[in-house]
């Protein structure tokens, strides 16, 4: 099958982490057909379903399928970056908040 850079590199990466989970699950993405035409692959991906990408040399224009990546990214199981607490830069304008939240407030 012959499809984008991005939507193989997101179908690798959620097929690792739906086989991670020890599931499998079907996907739908676009390719490019021996005739050059658009169509749709419907893929199982998961456990015990390896899927291999290679570049290929490629002389006509790339089509767009950059929507179906996201579609792929947006996968409950698609590797996300962690999130960290930092603490603010502190400006030396900033105004410290000094309140007693345990004290009723006047009206």
């Amino acid at each position: 099958m012959i499809t984008t850079d991005d939507v193989a590199a997101s179908l690798i990466e959620l097929t690792a982490a739906v086989a991670k989970e020890g599931q499998s699950e079907a996907v739908s993405i676009p390719i490019v057909t021996e005739d050059k035409k658009v169509a749709q692959a419907e893929l199982v991906i998961g456990v015990g379903n390896d899927v291999l990408s290679a570049p290929l040399d490629w002389h006509e224009e790339e089509p767009d399928f950059s929507h179906a990546a996201a579609e792929l990214e947006k996968h409950r199981l698609f590797p996300r970056p962690h999130l960290r607490a930092v603490e603010p830069v502190s400006d030396s304008d900033d105004e410290l908040l000094d309140y007693d939240f345990d004290r009723p407030t006047e009206a």
